[in-house]
C-alpha cells in the first residue's frame, strides 16, 4: 500500500474514530437536508453555535467539532461528485447505510 492509500485510509479511519459529520450526515438521509459538504456545513454551524443541527441536518455534531472539521472538509470533498448527483436528483443506483 503506497503513502497516499495509507494517508486515506488514516483520515477515514480517524474520522470513523471521531464521529465524522460527513458519516453523520449520510447516514442520517434526512429529507430536505443538505447534500454537498453536509458534514462540513454541520461543523461550521456547530461552531457558530447554531442552535438545533439535528433539525437542520438531521444528526448531532460530533463532540470534538474543530477536530473534525478538517477530516470532515478532505471527506466531503472526495465525496463531492456523488453529492453533487444527488443534489441534482440523479440517481446512481447507490444504496447502503446502517
Amino acid at each position: 500500500m503506497n503513502k497516499a492509500a495509507r494517508g486515506v485510509l488514516l483520515v477515514l479511519l480517524a474520522g470513523q474514530l471521531f464521529g465524522c459529520a460527513t458519516s453523520r450526515t449520510l447516514n442520517a438521509a434526512k429529507p430536505g437536508a443538505p447534500v454537498v459538504y453536509a458534514g462540513t456545513r454541520l461543523d461550521w454551524y456547530s461552531l457558530n453555535g447554531g442552535c438545533c443541527p439535528l433539525d437542520r441536518f438531521g444528526a448531532e455534531a460530533p463532540r470534538y467539532v474543530g477536530l473534525d472539521l478538517p477530516a470532515s472538509a478532505l471527506l466531503d470533498t472526495l465525496l463531492l461528485p456523488l453529492s453533487l448527483a444527488a443534489a441534482l436528483g440523479f440517481s446512481l443506483g447507490v444504496s447502503g447505510g446502517l
